[in-house]
């Protein structure tokens, strides 16, 4: 078995000083978002035991954020920055996803971008919660988490349509539940 935690990088300025897409920073809300997927994270195992981020400085700042709620409460993951998730449409993650055979991670969360993110999310779907499918099938928001399971024992196994959604979450959504 294999958990893949698909997490979309939080809310952004909408221009960097540098004026390189690249480079842009999370704004107010996306700090606080980041903060708050971290904590979600780290009181709902299993947790990552690797992580990839894509090079862009949201998703990098995104992880800094959730992993400093994170780190007094689960292991340390083994965190590799992989230039090839900026820009990677479905296939590219997904083979990206595969060639994580070699380092042996059972769990791996993967940080990047949409549109991207949100087409391997759908296209991963094989069942699971149905709730989440319905709402993830609009949109993986900034702060997004789907979280798939897959019956397999090698990440080079991965493949569309194999994956059971154990659960999509945002900070939307936990502030529904929440009530606020």
């Amino acid at each position: 078995m294999r958990r893949l935690m698909l997490l979309r990088h939080a809310k952004t300025e909408n221009d960097a000083p540098s004026g390189r897409d690249q480079d842009r920073r999370l704004d107010g809300r996306g700090r606080r978002d980041a903060a708050e997927i971290g904590s979600f994270i780290a009181t709902h195992p299993p947790f990552p035991d690797s992580v990839l981020i894509s090079p862009a400085v949201r998703a990098h700042e995104t992880w800094e954020l959730a992993w400093a709620v994170m780190k007094d409460l689960v292991p340390q993951p083994h965190v590799e920055l992989q230039p090839d998730l900026y820009g990677a449409d479905s296939a590219q993650l997904l083979q990206s996803i595969r060639e994580v055979s070699l380092r042996q991670a059972q769990r791996l969360m993967v940080i990047g971008h949409n549109p991207g993110m949100h087409e391997l999310a759908l296209s991963l779907i094989d069942g699971g919660d149905a709730a989440g499918r319905r709402t993830l099938a609009d949109n993986l928001p900034t702060s997004g988490l789907a979280i798939f399971d897959f019956a397999i024992d090698d990440w080079s196994d991965v493949a569309f349509r194999r994956g059971r959604l154990v659960l999509f979450v945002s900070p939307k959504l936990l502030k529904q539940t929440l009530g606020d």
